[in-house]
């Protein structure tokens, strides 16, 4: 009884530290990097730093904002995400991921593993 108490606590911990959640007030004309620069510059922890992943990013203001995926320096992709709207987007290990808004609105971000 004690082995099947302690394996749900520990899958339960594992769970939570395997995706990591962050939300974001984001102001008039700021543009927020998420990910790409390295430690103590990234406004959210990507656990899946290094490898491929899923970015989820959820739309929990009241106005449109951008996704605005880089990789050295050069866009590759802006993506709209409309108020109450989620987004997953595919985010390769090299890539850069931003947030850019011209109103004030909320955002959550998180990560999933990526199917292999």
């Amino acid at each position: 009884m004690k082995t099947l108490i302690l394996l749900t606590i520990i899958s339960v911990a594992f769970m939570t530290s395997a995706t990591a959640q962050t939300e974001f007030e984001l102001e008039p004309t700021q543009s927020m990097i998420m990910t790409g620069k390295g430690p103590g510059q990234d406004a959210t922890i990507n656990p899946y730093t290094g490898q491929d992943c899923i970015a989820v990013i959820e739309n929990i203001g009241k106005r449109e904002f951008s996704i605005r995926i880089q990789k050295q320096g050069k866009v590759i992709k802006t993506i709209a995400v409309k108020k109450g709207k989620t987004k997953k987007i595919n985010l390769l290990k090299d890539q850069e991921l931003y947030l850019d808004t011209q109103v004030k609105t909320r955002a959550r971000v998180s990560y999933e593993a990526l199917e292999k």
